[in-house]
C-alpha cells in the first residue's frame, strides 16, 4: 500500500506562482509513476502532469505545458507541482496519484491507471 499527502495549496493572483507537493509513504519502492490531477467544481477531472518515478521521464496536458513542472525529490519521497503564469482556468482541487503497474506513454493521463490518490488540496486562482 502506498499512502499520498498533498500539501501546499492556496489563493494566489493571476499571473502568480504556486508550488504544491505530494509525498508518499508506505511501499514507495513500488511506485512506477506518479502524477497530478485537477478538478474544478461541475467538471470532470483532468490529467496535469505525471513523472516516471524512476528517470526523468515527463508528462504534461496541453493547458499547462511551459507554465507548469513536475519533478520528483528521491530523498523524501516527494512528487512537487510547480505553477506559474497562473490563471483564473486553473482554479480546482489538486489531486496526486500514484501507479504501482508500468504506464505506457499514451496511458498517463488516463486517471483509471492510477491505485493511489491524495485528499487533494485547494488552489485558488484570483483574477
Amino acid at each position: 500500500q502506498v499512502q499520498l499527502v498533498d500539501s501546499g495549496g492556496g489563493l494566489v493572483q493571476a499571473g502568480g506562482s504556486l508550488r504544491i507537493s505530494c509525498t508518499a509513504s508506505g511501499r514507495t519502492s513500488s511506485i512506477y509513476a506518479a502524477g497530478w490531477f485537477r478538478q474544478a467544481p461541475g467538471k470532470e477531472r483532468e490529467f496535469v502532469a505525471a513523472i516516471r518515478w524512476r528517470g526523468t521521464s515527463t508528462y504534461y496536458a496541453g493547458s499547462v505545458k511551459g507554465r507548469f513542472t513536475i519533478s520528483r525529490t528521491s530523498a523524501s519521497n516527494t512528487v512537487v507541482l510547480q505553477m506559474s503564469s497562473l490563471e483564473p482556468e486553473d482554479t480546482a482541487v489538486y489531486y496526486c496519484a500514484a501507479s504501482p503497474d508500468t504506464v505506457a506513454n499514451a496511458d498517463y493521463y488516463r486517471a483509471e491507471v492510477y491505485d493511489y490518490w491524495g485528499q487533494g488540496t485547494q488552489v485558488t486562482v484570483s483574477s
